[in-house]
């Protein structure tokens, strides 16, 4: 058996693909070279690199493959290529293991992946306008059935809420301790799961009572931000590109995806809704009311939504705040839509431009 020497390269600067063709990934004695000269790499393109070995060193093998993946790809040549079908989107590093006498050398290349698609731009229809509390700061919102759920902000006015419809009134309320700040809100199982801000903390209610049950800590992402779920799996945006995939019994995070236009890596994902298969998301942005539709196994955008004129429709005042909550009604096929300190809850239909 060889016992190898192992030699960890930590590459420090970011390839930026307007002009990254020579761009390299450089170690003690070798350097990685990226051939391919392209703005923006996506899942249908092929890497293609080219191992610089100033000092005439006998290489034995190459392995390389994008982080995260399990497999690795060997290569004995100088110049080889990757393909990108089915790789992670958004950042992302391709690691070299260069084995040579009794030795490994490690070397990091960072990428960015984006889709290979275009998303489709939709606008929207209101159907119906519902009465909303305006001093609600809105962070999730959810349908269970016909019964609306509703969590609000700001540290000393954060709850979650028990909504009627049709009047806007909250039927039932549970406060959260003052020094939290509510953020998006999920039910599964007959839990209804809950995320606070900054505090790397969430909690478990019982969806009638809103009694709390337990609490969970979060893992590598930092900040609660968006909740939703697809049956059988916790959604999570932590206000990065990151939707981080959580186990409900465990409330571990299992991995994540990175949320990718064709051009594109897009932070600040909001507020979660889980709908026929795909996640709707806000994305928080001061001067614009825009949704997005995100393939759940890649990241991909698959469709923008421009609720731009919405928030010009309900009543103006100094507090009156950004898009927030989405929730999709699963007899009636609509979404409903509002936001933070608005006192007007639209149900609308999409229409594709």
């Amino acid at each position: 058996m060889k016992v190898f020497r192992i030699t960890l390269i930590l590459v420090t600067f970011g390839l930026q693909f307007s002009c990254n063709g020579g761009k390299k990934a450089r170690g003690s004695n070798f350097a990685v070279q990226l051939l391919t000269k392209k703005k923006h790499i996506n899942t249908n393109d092929v890497l293609r690199f080219s191992l610089v070995n100033n000092k005439g060193i006998t290489v034995d093998s190459i392995t390389y493959k994008i982080d995260g993946e399990s497999e690795d790809q060997v290569t004995t040549s100088s110049n080889f290529e990757l393909s990108l079908n089915n790789a992670p989107l958004g950042k992302h590093d391709v690691l070299f293991s260069i084995y040579h006498d009794n030795e490994v050398e490690l070397v990091r290349l960072p990428v960015s992946i984006f889709s290979s698609e275009k998303p489709k731009v939709y606008g929207y229809k209101v159907i119906n306008e519902y009465p909303h509390d305006i001093k609600a700061f809105t962070q999730g919102l959810e349908f269970k059935g016909d019964t609306l759920y509703e969590s609000t902000g700001k540290r000393g006015a954060s709850s979650i809420r028990i909504v009627d419809l049709k009047s806007g009134s909250v039927n039932r309320k549970a406060d959260l301790a003052a020094n939290h700040f509510g953020e998006g809100i999920t039910i599964l199982n007959n839990k209804l799961y809950a995320l606070t801000w900054q505090a790397g903390i969430g909690f478990v209610y019982d969806p009638i009572s809103l009694e709390k049950k337990e609490s969970f800590q979060y893992g590598q992402s930092k900040e609660g931000w968006g909740f939703c779920n697809d049956g059988n799996t916790l959604y999570k945006s932590d206000g990065t590109a990151h939707i981080w995939r959580l186990n409900p019994d465990t409330l571990i995070e299992e991995g994540s995806i990175q949320v990718c236009t064709n051009n594109k890596i897009l932070k600040d994902i909001n507020e979660l809704e889980w709908v026929n298969g795909k996640i709707y998301a806000n994305t928080w942005q001061p001067n614009r009311e825009v949704a997005v539709i995100i393939n759940p196994k890649n990241g991909a955008v698959e469709g923008v939504i421009n609720f731009g004129g919405l928030k010009e429709k309900v009543s103006q005042h100094d507090q009156l705040d950004v898009l927030n909550g989405i929730a999709y009604h699963p007899t009636k096929k609509t979404l409903f839509v509002t936001g933070k300190y608005w006192d007007t809850l639209f149900e609308v239909e999409l229409i594709e431009r």
